[in-house]
């Protein structure tokens, strides 16, 4: 007897590297060198994407998730 595929595959996000957030360099004149914690949204700060029926797109302006 076969299991149902019902788990859902599951891959890393290439955005945050499977952190749910990313730092960014602040460029605030009091705040130099420091960087600010931003959430992500391209995995909705999970960390992971679902396999099936996500197209990730790389190019020059960064990631894109297409929905």
């Amino acid at each position: 007897m076969e299991k149902s595929d019902s788990k859902k595959k599951r891959k890393v996000c290439p955005r945050c590297k499977g952190n749910g957030y990313f730092k960014v360099p602040n460029k605030s004149v009091e705040q130099i060198g420091q960087s600010i914690t931003v959430q992500c949204t391209m995995c909705n700060s999970q960390g992971e994407l679902d396999d099936k029926n996500n197209t990730i797109i790389i190019d020059a302006d960064g990631f894109h998730r297409l929905q």
